[in-house]
Parts: structure tokens; C-alpha cells; sequence
């Protein structure tokens, strides 16, 4: 979560009143291991392997201040996911980690080194397909010591540890990492008591669910009597593993307003509604929206009734409107043109969530400049700001995913001005509409018939 504007003289008691909270800054900027993502559903979602919060929590106290690596040549970003679809990004990371079982039923990681955006993407290479769960942060000490020791610091473009895996090769990159874990490993420096793993464990142990039916007639009632509930669940209400829950996602994304912002207001009902509703707890996306990860169904009708009050009951869960922007221009000292506007504009373009609904997943993110703050290398659609000669232009590109079957999206070819990237955007979804089959999402078709149709229409004579 980002505060905006504060004053400077205001900024310690900031930090102090977050501390009293668990909450921090610690490594969010420098060239230090940054803070550790996972899933927004970790611990409540059907079919995990395991809850990937407590090896999360065990790699963030063992990268926090940690004097080897308090230098590096390039900030460092890890997360981790539990389960088969990917909803931490992890190949799109410097280190991604899949919690997984081998044939023999153990647990342990696949560890993925490598992935980044900005200026260079790549998606991560997988260094080591099955690490043994009391190795693992040994294993990550072995790509650490590797990284900070080779890793460029004489170029800023050339430091994260995506190029030194692209120059260095893939086959090259795994054995330096193995011959520096073995040295690691042989020490046994780095076993983790197992009191400190049943601490971080008790501190992520399910709520006190009560046990409920898996159905809620009042819940099902209300779909039918309330079509504007019923878009909402269809659209932001995922199931849960616990029956009689479900986990309800806000969307922070309002057809015309600003992606990803939340008023202090806005804010306080939601934390009212966390506290009354889902055990104290909220949790944020990388994908810029808010959930509530355990409301059972019989209150999830309360729970939207409070949301629409405040402007937070958008339906756009995974749609057109629901969009990655970075702040751009209008906010950003690196940007070369605006974001904001531009998805508002696209919203509002396609503000119908008839439509919406009949596009289906549709994911656009929006940069205003190289570094991808936006995301828009790994959007289905992605939209990069330009500038040339003083004057905003906008890069589209198709085919990108963020999810298990992560890609870079390809180039459709020249930039389009501000005043014609909308309709650009109208062209490859009607392109899309026109060509899918059946219930394909844009990705699907896009993958099945590739970039050549789009292209011919975007830049038809």
C-alpha cells in the first residue's frame, strides 16, 4: 500500500503508528531483497500443496537486514505461490518459488531465478526443479552469493539478475548456483528451529471457522431478487476451501476512476467490514484491488451492500476495466506520458458490463515509461507510453500472461497517438470477438491464431 503525499515532518509517526500495527517500510527501495510476495488466496484456496505464507514470512526474516546482501548490485524481488495457477506473478520475479510435492510425497520448492520486466524482460528460467524443504533458504543463499557476486554494478540497465542469467546461460547460471549450494549446504549454516516454523505456522493457522452447510439459500436468494448482486458475485466472488465461505474481492477499479486508489474513507469501511465480516483480515493484490479472504456466504450480500455504498462495488474482477496503470506523467518523474487518463478513458469506453461479460478475461496494464511499473510487457494487452519529440505516443502489445504459462507480449508494430490508442483497443477486441471460438478467452485466441490478424486490422489502410 502506497500513502500519498505525506509531509515530510509527518513521516515518523507514520512509521511508528504502521509498527504498531505489523506493518512497515523496511527494503521497500535500494538495492536489498524486497519485500516477499505470495498469493492473495494463500491458506484458504482449494488444491495448495501448502500454505505458502509460512516459508514466505521464514524468507523474509532471513533477507531482512541481512548484512551479505544489504549492497547488491540491483533491488531483488521473490515470491512464492502454493498452488498450480500462479497468482504471485513468480515467473515475472528475480527468484519464483512453486511449493510442491515429489513422487514420494515430500515437500519441498521448485525454484524459478531470473524473471523481471522494465527495459529487458525475460521470463525466469527454472534453476532446480525440486529443492528439499529444510535446503531451501540455503539454496537461495547459494543465488544470492552467486548474483552479488557477478552481478553488474558498472550499469544500472544491466544489473538485475535476469541479464546475468541471459548472458551467463541458463546451464552455466544452474551450475555456479550448485557448486555454491553445495559449499552452503556442507556447512549446515542455515537450518531453521523447528520452534521458530511451528511460531511463524500458529501465526498463519486458519481463523476459528464454524461449520457450515457448503449452500446459502439466502445467499442463492439474493442473486435472484438483486441482478446487481448477482454480476458482483459472477464477476468477485471466488469459493474457498472452508464450506460456507467465500473470499470477496474489491475491486478498486470504478468505470472513470483512478485503478488501483482507495480514499481514507473508503479504507475505513473496508477495515469495518474486515473486522466484522472476515476475521480482521484484508489483503492486498498485485493487481491493485483489496480481499476480504474469509466472509461466509450468508453475509456476503451484507458485505456488497456496504461496498456499493462507497463506490467499491465494482463487478470488473478479471475484465477489461479491471487494469494495471502506474501512475504515469501525471504523478511520475520517469514518465514519458500519461497512464491514468488513458484507462480511464478505456473504461469508460467499455464501461457496459454486459459487454464486459460477454469479452470475458480480458487483462490490459498500462506503463508510462520503460520500467514497467505498469506491467505491460505480461498483459494480454499491454500499452507502453512513448515519447517522441514532446509528444505522447502509445506501443501496443498482445499475447503477454502473468500467470503459470507466463509470457512476454509481442510488439504489434508502430505507436499509435493519444487521440487513436483507444480505438485501437476497440479494433483487437472486436478482432478478438470476431475470431474466437466457442467460450476462448483473448488469450486463447490470440495464442491459436497469433499476432498476423490483429496486426492487419490495426493498421488496415
Amino acid at each position: 500500500i502506497q500513502y500519498n503525499w505525506p509531509a515530510l515532518d509527518q513521516i515518523p509517526d507514520l512509521l511508528d503508528e504502521l509498527a504498531r500495527v505489523e506493518m512497515h517500510a523496511i527494503q521497500t527501495s535500494g538495492n536489498c531483497i524486497r519485500n516477499v510476495t505470495s498469493d492473495q488466496y494463500a491458506g484458504a484456496v482449494d488444491g495448495e500443496v501448502e500454505d505458502p505464507r509460512i516459508i514466505s514470512e521464514i524468507i523474509r526474516q532471513w533477507s531482512t537486514f541481512h548484512p551479505e546482501f544489504t549492497y547488491l548490485p540491483r533491488k531483488f524481488k521473490i515470491a512464492v505461490t502454493g498452488h498450480a495457477q500462479d497468482r504471485a506473478a513468480i515467473k515475472l520475479h528475480d527468484i519464483g518459488i512453486v511449493v510442491k510435492q515429489n513422487d514420494a510425497g515430500e515437500v519441498g520448492y521448485e525454484v524459478h531465478v531470473g524473471g523481471g520486466q522494465g527495459r529487458t524482460p525475460f521470463v525466469a528460467k527454472k534453476m532446480n526443479d525440486f529443492v528439499p524443504k529444510a535446503k531451501l533458504l540455503a539454496y537461495l543463499e547459494a543465488v544470492m552469493r552467486v548474483y552479488n557476486m557477478l552481478g553488474r554494478r558498472d550499469n544500472s540497465y544491466k544489473a538485475r539478475i535476469k541479464i546475468l542469467v541471459h548472458e551467463t546461460g541458463e546451464e552455466e547460471m544452474r551450475r555456479m548456483v550448485e557448486e555454491e549450494f553445495a559449499k552452503i549446504d556442507a556447512s549446515e549454516m542455515l537450518t531453521v528451529p523447528q520452534e521458530e516454523i511451528d511460531r511463524i505456522s500458529a501465526y498463519f493457522a486458519p481463523p476459528a471457522y464454524e461449520s457450515l452447510p457448503a449452500d446459502s439459500d439466502s445467499f442463492t436468494a439474493a442473486q435472484d431478487t438483486d441482478a446487481d448482486f448477482a454480476r458482483f458475485v459472477r464477476a468477485n466472488v471466488v469459493a474457498h476451501k472452508q464450506p460456507g465461505y467465500a473470499f470477496v474481492n474489491i475491486s478498486l477499479k470504478p468505470i472513470g476512476g483512478v485503478p488501483g486508489d482507495a480514499t481514507d474513507a473508503q479504507m475505513d469501511v473496508i477495515a469495518e467490514l474486515a473486522e466484522r465480516y472476515s476475521f480482521d483480515e484484508v489483503r492486498v493484490t498485485h493487481e491493485q484491488n483489496l480481499v476480504l479472504p474469509h466472509v461466509k456466504l450468508d453475509d456476503v450480500k451484507a458485505v456488497y451492500d456496504a461496498l456499493a455504498a462507497h463506490d467499491l462495488a465494482t463487478a470488473n474482477l478479471g475484465l477489461i476495466s479491471d487494469q494495471i496503470a502506474c501512475p504515469g506523467l501525471d504523478y511520475c518523474n520517469l514518465a514519458n506520458a500519461r497512464s491514468i487518463p488513458l484507462a480511464q478513458e478505456i473504461s469508460e469506453r467499455f464501461a457496459d458490463l454486459d459487454r464486459q461479460y460477454d469479452i470475458g478475461e480480458l487483462k490490459i496494464k498500462i506503463s508510462g515509461c520503460i520500467n514497467a511499473c505498469g506491467h505491460h510487457h505480461v498483459g494480454h494487452i499491454g500499452i507502453l507510453g512513448v515519447d517522441k519529440k514532446g509528444t505522447e505516443f502509445y506501443q501496443i502489445s498482445l499475447g503477454g500472461s502473468a500467470d503459470e504459462n507466463a509470457a512476454i507480449g509481442a510488439i504489434t508494430g508502430r505507436a499509435f497517438t493519444e487521440e487513436d490508442v483507444v480505438d485501437a483497443i476497440e479494433t483487437v477486441v472486436t478482432t478478438y470477438t470476431d475470431l474466437r471460438q466457442g467460450d476462448e478467452r483473448f488469450i486463447d485466441t490470440y495464442n491459436r491464431v497469433g499476432m498476423e490478424p490483429f496486426k492487419e486490422r490495426l493498421y488496415a489502410e
